[in-house]
């Protein structure tokens, strides 16, 4: 039975009712001499109590994710991503936040990583008439160093998107935002063998945000924009998983043909990386747009153009954009929010009645 299991928490409370039943009807029948009754029902209280504070426990384990497992309880687990801890996705609760946000931190069921996750919806999913309408989702990935706040505190979100909306430029969209590393290893958004990022981003997201929200279906209402090691993200991960990603927006990535200094193996590399994944697609429903500047020398533009050679032919649908200055910052990326968020409002249906 697992800790977090609601048959265990269930069966905890049952275990509390029956020990205080048993308290109150044997209380006056124990036999024997006084001090041996007296023994008896201090065991019956004491009994009473332990299984109260083990409800108790249970359920705020459950609740804040504090154990994952048995082995996490009892330390008897090795190490890896089973010592992540977080509520399941089933008992993930969202807290209110600054700028309308809600966040939440779980542990998913696929990747066995946990980490938070910040959603944000748009004023017209809360509109009056609009509860059985479902929206787009963007997921915004942010760079390597960095955090889901990131995106609010520098790249100046949702305010950006919002304005963008009322100009009538873009679709109103669902903002996720979750961590691109839970546990603090940067694996370029990839699935190895002792950390399933991919897995986190693009199963056990979803999974919780369709779950909490009225969201529009994968692949045509999903989509990504990230920036510096997030914008690697939003370009491989539509490869990767094109049944539930239709397209990705990528604000001066990272070298699409992967870093040694993150995945170490060559292998792994490559095949993780969006040139090789770009080059073996074949007949791809998946849209991409790639953003830099010519002044960046961690983006440069020639990749660009690589990266358009590799995907001719493929079916991918590929659109870049070069601005003539700017440097690897926020600064640089809210500018090219506008033609971003524009080509994927034209790439990801719209909110809509199901």
């Amino acid at each position: 039975m697992e800790l977090t299991s609601t048959s265990f928490l269930v069966t905890l409370i049952a275990a509390t009712v029956a020990a205080m039943l048993l308290a109150l009807l044997c209380w006056n029948r124990v036999p024997g001499p006084g001090a041996v009754r007296w023994a008896v029902r201090v065991v019956m209280l004491g009994l009473c109590q332990l299984t109260a504070v083990c409800v108790v426990a249970a359920w705020t384990n459950a609740g804040f994710g504090l154990y994952a497992s048995w082995d996490d309880l009892l330390g008897t687990g090795g190490r890896g991503t089973s010592a992540m801890t977080g509520p399941p996705v089933g008992r993930a609760r969202f807290t209110p936040g600054a700028n309308g946000t809600r966040s939440t931190y779980f542990r998913g069921s696929h990747s066995k990583l946990a980490g938070q996750v910040i959603v944000w919806t748009p004023p017209e999913y809360d509109a009056p008439g609009a509860d059985r309408t479902r929206f787009p989702v963007l997921v915004l990935l942010h760079g390597y160093p960095g955090s889901p706040g990131s995106w609010f505190d520098l790249g100046s979100m949702p305010d950006a998107l919002e304005q963008l909306v009322r100009l009538g430029a873009v679709r109103p969209f669902v903002l996720v935002v979750p961590e691109i590393y839970p546990g603090g290893v940067n694996t370029d958004c990839s699935d190895t063998p002792s950390r399933k990022v991919a897995t986190w981003l693009a199963r056990d997201v979803p999974e919780l945000v369709a779950r909490n929200f009225r969201t529009l279906p994968e692949p045509e209402g999903w989509g990504l924009m990230g920036v510096s090691t997030g914008a690697f993200c939003a370009v491989k991960l539509p490869l990767q998983y094109p049944g539930v990603f239709r397209a990705g927006a990528a604000l001066d990535p990272d070298p699409l043909t992967g870093d040694p200094e993150v995945l170490a193996d060559p292998v792994l590399r490559e095949r993780n990386s969006p040139m090789w994944l770009a080059g073996h697609a074949k007949g791809a429903d998946v849209g991409l747009f790639l953003a830099t500047s010519a002044q960046d020398k961690d983006s440069p533009p020639r990749q660009l153009a690589d990266f358009t050679r590799a995907a001719r032919g493929t079916g991918i649908r590929v659109k870049t954009l070069v601005r003539p200055s700017g440097g690897h910052n926020f600064q640089t990326w809210s500018g090219m929010y506008p033609d971003a968020l524009g080509w994927l409002s034209t790439e990801l249906s719209g909110p809509a009645r199901r």
